[in-house]
């Protein structure tokens, strides 16, 4: 069994467990036509989001194959809840594990769904001890394909038409990453970020200004593979 007692801390974000207090900003977002699009559910009422908020309230330790360990991804800027995140046990055997995430498109474009992501990755090689983390989209989720890949993930299938998609079929990307790969990334991204900083730095011209930490130079919006609810 695995379970997190403490929440997450990234340089922006608290990760922590769904409480019956997050029902506002769980439904800004899946109230939305557009973030459900190429998710298994549709838009969800009121009174789905309740449920959900319940379901995901109680997911709080990978005991079983097929448990989820689901977080809340709090913007502390803004004191919202932007998003959520979470790991699936798959095998408990052969150490095996999948990444899911879901955000509000309110807060594209800021890096967040990227932060968080990565948090997972952490997570799951360092704490609960994975080999490997699986995460799957849409193949017309076109944001999704690129978090993961962001996050150091490569592609390694295409499943043409093997499931149907609110009476469509649709295709299927797996994505994947193994501890050793996500190890031997870790020192070379940070090194591209603090470059990254510094360029934008040598080439201001203008007033005083202030740098920000290297995990914040990022970007790109967020997406969310189809996790089933």
């Amino acid at each position: 069994m695995f379970s997190r007692e403490h929440p997450v801390e990234t340089a922006r974000l608290t990760l922590r467990p769904f409480t019956p207090d997050d029902f506002d900003d769980l439904y800004a977002y899946q109230s939305r036509p557009d973030v459900a699009r190429y998710l298994y559910w549709d838009a969800r009422d009121n009174v789905q989001v309740r449920e959900a908020l319940v379901r995901q309230c109680d997911e709080l330790a990978l005991n079983a194959e097929g448990d989820w360990l689901t977080f809340a991804v709090v913007w502390r800027e803004a004191r919202k809840v932007v998003g959520e995140v979470g790991l699936k046990l798959i095998s408990r055997e052969h150490r095996q594990g999948e990444i899911g995430f879901v955000f509000n498109p309110d807060y594209h474009g800021r890096g967040l769904a990227t932060e968080a992501a990565e948090s997972m990755l952490t997570l799951g090689f360092e704490d609960v001890g994975w080999h490997r983390i699986i995460g799957s989209c849409d193949a017309r989720n076109h944001a999704s394909a690129r978090l993961m890949e962001r996050i150091g993930m490569r592609q390694e299938a295409r499943f043409v038409h093997n499931q149907i998609v609110k009476g469509h079929w649709a295709d299927e990307l797996v994505y994947a990453v193994l501890a050793h790969e996500w190890r031997a990334r870790r020192p070379a991204q940070a090194l591209a970020e603090r470059t990254f900083c510094l360029r934008k730095l040598v080439a201001y011209d203008g007033p005083a200004l202030q740098v920000r930490p290297a995990e914040q130079c990022g970007g790109g919006p967020p997406g969310g593979p189809p996790r089933p609810r």
